[in-house]
Parts: C-alpha cells; structure tokens; sequence
C-alpha cells in the first residue's frame, strides 16, 4: 500500500484541493505542500521523483566506498511538481558501525527540512550561526557550499545547513559522528543532470529514516 500524502512539517494528514480550497491543507499548518508517500528504494522510483523535481535532487555521486542509496521522498503535486526533495543514503560510518544521511533540498517554508531535522521549521537560517565560520563545506553542483550545524537538534543526529542554487540544502546525519562525512567536501550531484547515470545508482533497504514521524 502507497498510503496518503501528509504534512511535510508535522506528518499529520492534509486534505487535498477542494471546493473551499484550491491547494492541500492541513490543520495545523494551513497550506502546504503535500509529503507524497514514500516507496521501496529503486532507480524506477528516483526516476520518477527527479522528473517531477522543480528543486535539486542531491546525491552524493559517486557515492562514497560501501555506501547505498536508500530512499526518495519529495513534497508537491502533480500541479505543481516537487518543491522539496529528501534523498536518502546508508554506509558505513567514519568511525566504525552504519552511518545514514539524508539531503534535503527545499524552497522556502516547506519545511520538510526542519521535519527530518526534529526542530521548529520551516526554514533554518534562524538557528544558523552564519557570523561564524561553518562548521562543514560540500561541493554542489560544483560549487563551494558551506554548511552550519543546526541549534538544538535532537542528540541522535547531526544537522547541517545552507544555501545551494538559491534553495535551502539540510543535511541530516545519524549518528552524530557520522557528521564527519561533511568536513571533507563531500560531492553532490543534482541528479536532474546526471542523465543516464541515474541508472548506475546502487539501492539498499528502505531507510526508516525517511519515514514522515508526527511531531
């Protein structure tokens, strides 16, 4: 079973476009963009998510040694198109034992970001420290991007955040220590250009990760 679209911010259920309301609706947060249900991981389905994608769909790539893609979720319509995407992807960690991130690119105040994060979104930049330094740099799309930790996450994950192509990039990392993926300047494609090449992604077992939880 597919299941229903929910609420990318709570996971709660939305009711989709009616008489009363021409966008999908839920009743805490009013208007969104619906949280489509997530399915088994396959090239099928990434295939799928990219050509619906308005915003990147980020991927390390190649993906580092041992490493899987195991997921795609995105938040939008069929209207629309997708205006946040949630890729998921499990290997070992740095220092020994599963690591698994997630990449989440949004347009502002989806909040699909902050969900997976488990902070108060929508948006990040109000718990980023950017007068600091940041604490992590990835190269998207071939450009140097510099990521902050997230205040206040919750301890069983790392959280990161910035901005690539205009567009919010969270990355989302368990466990924690996991996070040092993210100081090396780890690679990400937005696989709308990878081509074919998306039919060479390596997939593992659903990440419960990427599952919506209600908050």
């Amino acid at each position: 079973m597919r299941g229903e679209p929910s609420c990318p911010k709570c996971g709660g259920r939305v009711r989709a476009p009616g008489l009363f309301a021409d966008s999908w609706q839920c009743a805490d947060h009013g208007a969104v963009h619906p949280l489509q249900p997530v399915v088994p991981p396959s090239v099928n389905a990434l295939t799928v998510a990219v050509g619906r994608a308005r915003v990147p769909v980020w991927m390390p790539w190649p993906l580092p040694v041992g490493w899987l893609f195991t997921g795609i979720a995105y938040a939008g319509d069929d209207r629309g198109g997708g205006r946040a995407t949630a890729v998921a992807c499990t290997g070992p960690g740095p220092l020994g034992g599963p690591g698994e991130l997630l990449l989440i690119a949004e347009e502002l105040g989806v909040g699909l970001g902050a969900g997976y994060a488990g902070v108060p979104g929508p948006d990040p930049g109000p718990r980023l420290d950017v007068d600091e330094p940041p604490q992590a740099k990835v190269l998207a799309a071939g450009r140097p991007t510099p990521l902050w930790l997230v205040r206040d996450a919750p301890d069983d994950r790392a959280v990161f955040a910035g901005e690539a192509m205009g567009l919010w990039l969270w990355a989302v990392v368990w466990p924690p220590e996991s996070g040092m993926l993210l100081y090396d300047e780890l690679v990400l494609t937005d696989l709308r250009d990878a081509g074919s090449e998306v039919d060479l992604v390596p997939c593992g077992a659903l990440s419960p990760q990427l599952l919506p939880r209600l908050s």
